[in-house]
């Protein structure tokens, strides 16, 4: 099965640092418009409008999606596949609260996404143990200052739940591809 970069269509190779590769489109754009982070990620407009109506994705500013935005929305679309959407939307407030309020943030949501890529990556889609996911957790945000003395616990604790999360959701599409292909030999 294709591997493409958390949350988008992009083919994946794996790196650190992923959220980067966005940085210039948004910089050359002033924001993404909403059907452009459509037709980046594969998802519907209507899907995007909800998350920022239920305040999982904070409110684009003058029609445009920017840094933060984008993070939050391939974060979510990273980790539907394999966990409920109300929970997602807990696990994003568990780690920096209000979608619309960077003072409780503890971590920048680009910073999160590139350390959860950055544990995809290394990953390699293999079974991992909760204490194997929790050593590479510490290995990646091993440059992260916490803003407080709680912060470094909150985010490997978050990243510990996203990454089988995710894994679960890559499985499951390996699954219904499997299913697909066994019917149509039938």
């Amino acid at each position: 099965m294709r591997q493409t970069v958390p949350g988008t269509n992009i083919p994946f190779e794996g790196g650190d640092g992923m959220f980067s590769i966005f940085r210039p489109l948004i910089q050359a754009t002033d924001g993404l418009t909403l059907g452009q982070v459509c037709k980046l990620t594969g998802l519907e407009p209507s899907t995007i409008q909800n998350w920022v109506k239920r305040g999982f994705v904070s409110r684009p500013v003058a029609k445009k999606y920017r840094d933060r935005q984008l993070a939050r929305i391939l974060l979510i679309a990273s980790l539907r596949d394999g966990m409920q959407l109300d929970r997602i939307g807990e696990l994003m407030s568990f780690v920096n609260g209000d979608a619309n309020d960077t003072g409780d943030d503890i971590i920048s949501e680009e910073q999160l996404y590139d350390y959860f890529c950055s544990i995809i990556g290394r990953a390699e889609h293999s079974a991992l143990t909760k204490e194997q996911i929790r050593a590479l957790t510490e290995e990646v945000t091993a440059d992260y200052l916490p803003p407080n003395e709680n912060a470094a616990a909150v985010l490997t604790e978050a990243l510990t739940v996203m990454v089988p999360a995710y894994l679960a959701g890559v499985y499951k599409r390996e699954a219904d591809a499997l299913f697909q292909q066994m019917k149509e030999k039938q």
